[in-house]
């Protein structure tokens, strides 16, 4: 695991991209039924300062609620896209982002009973989405709407990696004893 200040610096340069992108606020968080426990800024502040953070499951949430909006944006462009290469792509980071709801999706009730697994299980969710980017570039395909979800999904990826292993530092014991 990173140290707590290089997930500082990822946490703050996701909410510094995130505040000034010029793109709508739903292309990164549509409407989830995701209630936010404190404003992004604490949530922040709480990881930085090492305090615990009562709702883990809310980084894999908005993960998944954001890969859902962004597998909907690359459907959208699939209908309008008449190049057979850019299709190609397309369809491979369509399989990339439902890859990527699934597994966020199976981390938030991992977290609980497997903080291993499910660290695991965000982790292999960034090769699938770097792979997805470099078909995009081979096909070149420039849509900033793919890029811009693509980016933030990397952002899920790195927070839910650094959030998911404090579960067993926090409760060393119980998890031993399940292992």
């Amino acid at each position: 695991m990173a140290p707590p200040n290089q997930l500082c610096l990822v946490l703050v340069i996701f909410l510094s991209i995130f505040s000034l992108s010029s793109l709508p606020i739903s292309a990164f968080i549509p409407k989830a039924n995701v209630s936010l426990p404190l404003p992004l800024s604490q949530l922040v502040e709480n990881l930085c300062n090492g305090k615990a953070v009562e709702n883990r499951t809310l980084i894999m949430k908005l993960g998944a609620a954001n890969s859902k909006a962004t597998l909907n944006v690359y459907n959208e462009i699939i209908k309008k896209t008449g190049s057979p290469q850019a299709l190609k792509a397309l369809n491979f980071c369509v399989e990339a982002y439902k890859y990527a709801i699934l597994s966020f999706e199976m981390v938030s009730s991992e977290l609980v009973e497997d903080p291993q697994t499910a660290n695991y299980d965000v982790a292999v969710i960034g090769p699938e989405i770097a792979n997805c980017e470099k078909e995009l570039i081979n096909a070149k395909v420039q849509a900033p709407r793919l890029l811009a979800g693509n980016r933030f999904m990397k952002y899920y990826v790195s927070m839910g990696y650094e959030i998911t292993p404090t579960l067993e530092l926090e409760n060393p014991n119980e998890y031993e004893a399940k292992n």
